[in-house]
């Protein structure tokens, strides 16, 4: 399947001026796939309800501080007609997802057709990219925490359905959530196939039919989470220039 996703365990993008934000080596790996001076970036930041700081944040990373063209795919505050919409994912080279209610974003875009527009980018080769509900999004199903954004002490994690372009249960926040990995181990019990949970400052880049893990800062990386025979199975997923074979991850176990 032709395919360019890098999806980010978490990290912070929002900070004062005077910092640098905790994903910006990411981030640049992200503009290097495109062989552009500007490239034509698309956020959008439908998980948070498009929150504006998040916004102003990411221009200052995105424009400000790596040089691209960014744009918003705005469905909260001014929703666009659909023509807008597909004109505004045609035209971009990277697509971003940013963080927040991954089961409420997801059932927006299935609503208004997004699924299909972003399949006609994936198809053209545009980048896709994002931030916990933006690395869950293109992957089969997600471990989420959608539930706490009604009720905050609901710290229940449900898995979310998400574009399937990877055969793969994607788990952000992994090191930093303490619930994270125990929510994981028991969802993976009663779920098919494999997960990787991504450390915050970490991210799984997949091209194509093969896989690395990428990180911003120092002895963050990923894991590989499976079952098999009735024993649960924790794999390091250690951070490389190197592709490797998707199959590797994905494969029966």
């Amino acid at each position: 399947m032709k395919r360019n996703i890098i999806a980010i365990g978490g990290g912070k993008i929002m900070v004062s001026k005077n910092r640098e934000p905790q994903t910006l080596l990411i981030d640049q790996s992200i503009i290097k796939q495109i062989n552009k001076k500007s490239p034509k970036v698309l956020f959008i930041p439908t998980a948070s309800e498009d929150n504006v700081d998040y916004c102003e944040a990411f221009h200052d990373q995105y424009e400000k501080r790596l040089g691209c063209f960014v744009q918003e795919l705005l469905l909260y505050r001014n929703r666009p007609s659909n023509k807008k919409i597909q004109m505004l994912i045609s035209q971009s080279d990277i697509i971003y997802v940013g963080g927040g209610n991954t089961l409420r974003m997801m059932n927006l875009w299935r609503k208004l057709g997004l699924d299909k527009y972003l399949d006609k980018a994936r198809k053209r080769g545009v980048v896709f990219c994002g931030l916990s509900a933006g690395s869950i999004c293109w992957f089969r199903q997600g471990n989420s925490d959608s539930r706490k954004f009604k009720d905050e002490s609901n710290k229940t994690l449900i898995k979310v359905k998400g574009l399937n372009y990877a055969d793969v249960l994607i788990c952000p926040h992994y090191d930093v959530e303490k619930h994270r990995q125990p929510a994981l181990k028991a969802m993976m019990k009663v779920t098919q196939g494999v997960a990787v949970g991504i450390e915050n400052c970490a991210a799984l880049h997949v091209k194509d039919d093969k896989y690395r893990i990428l990180a911003s800062k120092k002895n963050k990386k990923a894991y590989l989470v499976y079952w098999k025979y009735g024993e649960y199975k924790k794999q390091a997923l250690i951070p490389s220039d190197n592709f490797r074979s998707l199959m590797e991850l994905t494969k029966d176990r």
